[in-house]
């Protein structure tokens, strides 16, 4: 497969570019690295980590000049015109062109019943729906006249097997699956949709208020039929074979580990 990406990226006078949401560190950092390693040109987005992006960048620039980009901004310029017209600017303006848009930034904590909030829910849904959707419109002239493609990462958890207190988002993950399915029908055949499920593929941060503790590792890792936590560069694997499958779109590939095989839903 790499062999078959790498010629077709070598055919081009121009190398395609790629930009991926909440791309400074962790899965999104692995997204950057593996497409940046197969010839792309990338736009590395972030929030609140510019640092490890600029230093990401720095990196993939020592590589090969002139690659790699940083643009920060909140994902709520969603909810302006404005701005999201200058984030789209920016956007195009990085390297003059876009061919894949990966959707990996997402917000990802508990919503107990009884405690739910508006905030909780405005929150959720803009990072895992509703930015998705409105970027996905906003940038689809772009990637129409490269005859690109846009993917999504997802949740194994998206679809039947609801994460417990969870609900919020559960709901906003469940939408954005169905933003995949429906924008590969509105966008077809001009740009394909499809998306990844990740099952346990990286562990919260060890200082976040997700970390998990040794005893709940041991019982994730023994839920999994192959045994082991995923790595980030097998979701960046399975990006990348998207990118090039020119005949595959409305497809959600799970990277799981055959969790979902065994999952009850309920637990982490």
């Amino acid at each position: 497969m790499n062999q078959k990406i790498n010629t077709s990226l070598a055919e081009n006078t121009v190398a395609p570019v790629m930009l991926v949401t909440g791309s400074a560190k962790r899965i999104g950092a692995a997204i950057i690295k593996a497409a940046h390693h197969q010839g792309y040109r990338v736009i590395i987005h972030c929030h609140h980590s510019e640092q490890e992006a600029n230093a990401l960048a720095d990196e993939l620039n020592e590589n090969r000049a002139d690659s790699a980009v940083v643009i920060v901004a909140d994902l709520a310029i969603v909810n302006d015109s404005s701005a999201l017209s200058q984030f789209i600017e920016n956007i195009i303006g990085s390297f003059g062109q876009l061919d894949v848009l990966v959707h990996n930034a997402s917000r990802f904590y508990p919503s107990a019943l009884g405690s739910i909030e508006k905030a909780q829910w405005d929150e959720l849904f803009l990072t895992n729906a509703k930015a998705p959707l409105l970027l996905s419109q906003a940038l689809y002239p772009y990637l129409k006249a490269r005859q690109g493609c846009i993917i999504s990462l997802l949740d194994i958890h998206a679809h039947n097997k609801p994460f417990s207190t969870y609900t919020v988002y559960n709901m906003a993950k469940a939408a954005h699956r169905m933003m995949v399915q429906s924008l590969a029908l509105d966008m077809a055949p001009d740009v394909r949709v499809n998306g990844v499920a990740p099952g346990v593929n990286i562990l919260p941060e060890i200082d976040s208020d997700q970390a998990l503790d040794n005893e709940q590792q041991h019982s994730i890792i023994d839920s999994i039929p192959m045994q082991r936590i995923g790595m980030p560069d097998e979701i960046a694997h399975c990006v990348l074979y998207l990118a090039g499958a020119s005949y595959v779109t409305g497809e959600i590939i799970a990277v799981d580990g055959g969790r979902s095989l065994t999952l009850a839903g309920g637990s982490y």
